[in-house]
């Protein structure tokens, strides 16, 4: 079983930056591949970052691409999505999600085996 529990969230400006945080339990972040994910209001989830067993490569949905960036530390068994230039637009929950069964980056969500409770990102214009 993988605990997933992500921090970090709240209300920012745009143009402003935050860190979203995902603290793994059960599994070592080195075992497994990761993803966020977000869903914003009246809208279906959708892909934003992964990074796969290994820690390469990553892979990023095109509204994240030089904006976002996913990394891990392997130390802290966590996961980090780091977030610059945010826009109105990624208002959304943020979710992270594991994959035990395979090393490979994933963007389909029903790929993925743990999510966690998400977190809120508001951005204001």
């Amino acid at each position: 079983q993988v605990q997933l529990v992500e921090s970090g969230g709240g209300l920012a400006q745009a143009g402003d930056s935050l860190r979203l945080s995902c603290a793994v339990s059960g599994r070592t972040v080195s075992s497994v591949s990761m993803g966020w994910f977000r869903q914003a209001p009246g809208k279906e989830r959708e892909f934003v970052a992964a990074i796969s067993r290994s820690g390469y490569p990553t892979y990023y949905a095109d509204s994240a691409k030089g904006r976002f960036t996913i990394s891990r530390d392997n130390a802290k068994n966590t996961v980090y999505l780091q977030m610059n230039s945010l826009l109105p637009e990624d208002t959304a929950v943020y979710y992270c999600a594991a994959k035990v069964n395979s090393a490979n980056v994933d963007r389909w969500a029903r790929n993925y085996d743990y999510w966690g409770q998400g977190t809120q990102v508001t951005v204001s214009s």
